[in-house]
């Protein structure tokens, strides 16, 4: 059956039309597009499905990788990657990886961040540790840093077989992109601080860290519901260089894009690190005319390959 509407009709189309959007508003508490919407009732919707890949071996590179989990109650797990091996006991640097996704999507499993291990473990010849946190905002931060922390510690004890008979803990790296980048900056902040950490931390390198860009970020006080604002040391360490001063590691490397909307606070990084009295070597590397994480969604690029050139030259 087809509808005729005369004018008489509009007003009422318009009105029913009106009061369905206004009820579908009236349900949704918190809209972060692209990542999720929060209804009032506190359901969360998705908008992003995080694939699984299995962990698999690569005859080409020689990269093999598996799963363990680490705190089973609390579904926090990690994927291994071993380097392509020519003696029995040959011993590699140690990568804690962290990846991102806005602290509240993606994960250590999924067909990107694997893919990108494999490369990066076979390029840098390195153990590579790709840890997989809880998400927000169903795990509020700091739930993102206490579940890498664990991670690293169990890492730290060497008694899983692939890191006792391969990792060389006296070179140990932390890395990550965006929020990965965060976090890892903020485990480097804890392993500094807290001399138990048995493990001897050589560098980090910070890709595309999310560090805010200087404006009131509504995502991470969202799911920081403890935030301090702009300036919460976790969110914006350059506000803190005494903090920055008192990093245990030798060399940072600090990677942006010439695009990336959160290009001036990973200089504002760079610039205060090199200010803030640390003894270390800090180094940073823009990639011209391109975007944040260009380099996780075109990954054999020519200005991907030069930035894995500077990450394999730092990881030694």
């Amino acid at each position: 059956m087809t509808l005729h509407f005369t004018h008489l009709h509009f007003p009422l189309l318009l009105l029913i039309i009106c009061l369905c959007m206004n009820s579908t508003l009236a349900g949704i508490a918190h809209n972060f597009y692209p990542f999720f919407e929060v209804d009032a009732d506190g359901t969360v919707h998705r908008f992003q499905e995080i694939k699984f890949v299995p962990p698999s071996n690569n005859p080409k590179t020689g990269v093999q990788s598996k799963d363990v989990t680490i705190l089973p109650e609390q579904n926090v797990s990690a994927r291994l990657y071993l380097p392509k091996i020519s003696e029995k006991n040959q011993k590699f640097p140690l990568l804690f990886y962290v990846h991102g996704g806005g602290f509240c999507t993606q994960s250590a499993f999924s067909p990107t961040y694997d893919s990108y291990l494999h490369r990066l473990t076979a390029a840098a010849n390195v153990v590579a540790v790709s840890i997989d946190y809880r998400l927000a905002p169903e795990h509020p931060i700091p739930s993102c840093y206490d579940d890498s922390w664990a991670v690293m510690n169990w890492a730290a004890q060497g008694k899983e077989p692939w890191l006792k008979q391969h990792a060389n803990f006296s070179r140990v790296f932390l890395a990550g992109d965006s929020a990965g980048a965060n976090i890892a900056h903020n485990m480097m902040v804890r392993a500094s601080e807290e001399s138990h950490f048995l493990p001897s931390l050589v560098g980090m390198a910070l890709i595309d860290p999310y560090f805010g860009n200087g404006k009131p970020d509504g995502l991470f006080t969202y799911l920081c519901p403890k935030s301090n604002g702009i300036d919460d040391a976790r969110f914006n360490p350059a506000a803190h260089p005494m903090m920055l001063s008192k990093l245990n590691c030798s060399k940072i490397l600090v990677c942006t894009a010439g695009k990336d909307f959160l290009r001036d606070r990973a200089w504002t990084y760079y610039e205060t690190m090199k200010k803030s009295g640390w003894k270390g070597q800090v180094g940073i590397k823009e990639i011209e005319g391109e975007g944040h994480v260009f380099h996780l969604f075109n990954q054999t690029s020519e200005k991907a390959k030069v930035l894995m050139k500077s990450l394999v030259e730092f990881l030694v």
